[in-house]
């Protein structure tokens, strides 16, 4: 019984409790990441940008690094994070490192769609 029990408060203290890094389920970003320019020239009708693969965003706060997350092979992203504003970085060459917007923030109790665009330097 007393093994039981402590197995019980166990697991709720483990279901209880976030991550530093990560908010509740309920708030965080969502969203998709855009690159380019992708050609010297852009024309009418014609994308001149595309989805950002298996990109790593890093979202700092105070200098810390809360988070991370990967694109998927269309761009879109989703990361849980505490409501707050956050400083936004890619794992990327100088040219496409800090993505735009660079600073976002977290409302409390839900997603929020950020779509971030990455500027390649093609010109």
């Amino acid at each position: 019984m007393k093994r039981a029990v402590g197995l019980a408060v166990l697991t709720t203290l483990a279901l209880g409790c976030g991550s530093a890094a990560g908010g509740g389920a309920s708030e965080g970003l969502k969203g998709r990441v855009m690159r380019g320019p992708t050609m010297p020239v852009c024309r009418v009708g014609v994308p001149c940008e595309e989805p950002a693969r298996g990109v790593k965003l890093v979202f700092t706060r105070a200098g810390k690094v809360v988070g991370r997350t990967t694109t998927n092979q269309k761009g879109y992203y989703r990361i849980a994070l505490r409501s707050g504003p956050y400083s936004v970085r890619t794992d990327r060459r100088a040219a496409e490192k800090v993505p735009s917007p660079s600073r976002v923030t977290v409302p409390s109790a839900r997603y929020k769609r950020v779509v971030f665009h990455i500027d390649t330097g093609i010109r």
